[in-house]
């Protein structure tokens, strides 16, 4: 007889203590995740910075993680950075978890996360329509641009150096590359 294994909820996450590790929910499977290294949250705080002198230029909302954003029951995910249009801040309710996909999901990749970030996260985030997905990589100083299409993502774009980032979903962000990587 084989053994079953409980599919989790965010009611379970939401049950476990708080000085543990962090966790996702993947339809049900529950994985940990890593504490990340400085590199991974110097570069992290830069795109939060720079989206954050985006909202206050045009409105919105930026977040950092840990933050759940609960797609559903069983799919909770903590994007490194995600980012709300002011179209979407009345769906928002300060005072409880996120329940609604952002514009805008960002993941910093770490060696113990990116096989993650660029599989099963970028796949879930696809599939509950998030409509822009960055996925940034300290290691090679590049920023991958990954746009929403009716059969999943398509990388739009690829910046480092000094090409200039741009978005989709944020009309008039812009940005060298190289300002999230300065050491």
């Amino acid at each position: 007889m084989q053994q079953v294994r409980p599919r989790w909820s965010f009611a379970d996450l939401e049950r476990m203590p708080e000085d543990g590790p962090r966790h996702e929910l993947y339809d049900g499977e529950l994985c940990e995740v890593p504490t990340p290294i400085p590199r991974h949250q110097r570069v992290t705080l830069k795109i939060a910075s720079l989206l954050a002198d985006y909202e206050r230029e045009a409105g919105g909302l930026v977040l950092i993680s840990p933050i759940d954003i609960v797609l559903d029951d069983h799919n909770v995910v903590q994007p490194d950075v995600v980012f709300f249009t002011p179209a979407r801040l009345g769906s928002i309710d300060m005072r409880k978890a996120i329940r609604i996909p952002p514009d805008l999901a960002v993941e910093v990749l770490s060696p113990r996360t990116a096989a993650t970030d660029r599989g099963k996260k970028l796949r879930l985030l696809a599939r509950f329509g998030v409509p822009e997905y960055w996925l940034v990589d300290p290691l090679a100083d590049a920023i991958e641009r990954h746009v929403l299409h009716e059969n999943g993502y398509v990388l739009d774009g690829v910046a480092s150096g000094t090409d200039a980032m741009t978005s989709s979903v944020l009309a008039g962000l812009q940005f060298p590359a190289a300002r999230v990587f300065g050491r």
